[in-house]
C-alpha cells in the first residue's frame, strides 16, 4: 500500500511568516505572560493587600533621638557628650527604642559613662525620655561596643581593679547584655537593671 504524498507546505500562505506576524505574536505572548503574572496566587499563607489596605496600616515609630534629652550624669556644669548610640525594638511592642551612651566631656582621662534607654513619650510630638538605666556613671564604666541584636542590647564596658588603677588605663573588660523581662531590663546574670 502507498501512502499519499505529504503536502509541500512552502507553498502555503502563513508558513511565511513576516515582520509583523512576528510583531503580533511577540505582543500576544507578552500579553498572556503579563495576565498570568497578576492572576497568579501568592504564597500559600498569604493574603493579597490593596494599596488602600496597606496604606492604612499603621507604620512603627522612628526610633527616639538622643539629641536634647535631660540625661541624669552630673557633670558639674559641664557640657555632656552622647558619644554612641544604637536603636532596636527592645519589648517587643513594635517601635525601636534607643539606647544611648553619654558622658561628660573630659579633657584627659577616661570619663565615666552612663547607659539610658530611650522610648518616645506618649503624643506624635513628645520628646524622648530616659525609662531606664543600664549602666550608671557612678559605677565608673566607659563603653567600647554598643549594640542592639535579637531585642537584647550588648555592650563591652571597660573598669577599673581598684581606685590604684590611673583613671586613663581601664584594666577590666566585661561583655554584657540586657534583655527586657517582666517589665525590666535583666542583666544577663544578675538581677535587674536600676530604673531611671
Amino acid at each position: 500500500m502507498q501512502l499519499p504524498a505529504a503536502p509541500d507546505l512552502t507553498d502555503l500562505a502563513h508558513t511565511h511568516a513576516g515582520p509583523m506576524h512576528w510583531l503580533a505574536t511577540a505582543t500576544a505572548t507578552a500579553a498572556v505572560v503579563a495576565l498570568a503574572g497578576l492572576l497568579q496566587p501568592g504564597p500559600a499563607g498569604t493574603t493579597t493587600t490593596t494599596t488602600a489596605t496597606a496604606a492604612a496600616a499603621p507604620r512603627p515609630a522612628a526610633a527616639p533621638e538622643a539629641a536634647g534629652v535631660a540625661y541624669p550624669v552630673e557633670c558639674g556644669g559641664g557640657p555632656r557628650t552622647v558619644a554612641k548610640r544604637v536603636s532596636g525594638d527592645l519589648d517587643g511592642d513594635g517601635n525601636p527604642e534607643t539606647v544611648a551612651v553619654v558622658h561628660c566631656e573630659a579633657g584627659s582621662g577616661t570619663p565615666p559613662s552612663g547607659v539610658y534607654v530611650l522610648t518616645r513619650g506618649k503624643g506624635a510630638d513628645a520628646p524622648a525620655r530616659v525609662v531606664a538605666t543600664l549602666v550608671a556613671p557612678d559605677q565608673h564604666r566607659s563603653v567600647t561596643e554598643l549594640a542592639v541584636r535579637d531585642g537584647a542590647v550588648l555592650a563591652t564596658l571597660l573598669g577599673y581593679s581598684s581606685f590604684d588603677v590611673p583613671r586613663c588605663c581601664p584594666d577590666e573588660k566585661e561583655q554584657v547584655s540586657w534583655r527586657w523581662r517582666g517589665g525590666a531590663f535583666v542583666r544577663a546574670g544578675q538581677d535587674e537593671a536600676r530604673g531611671a
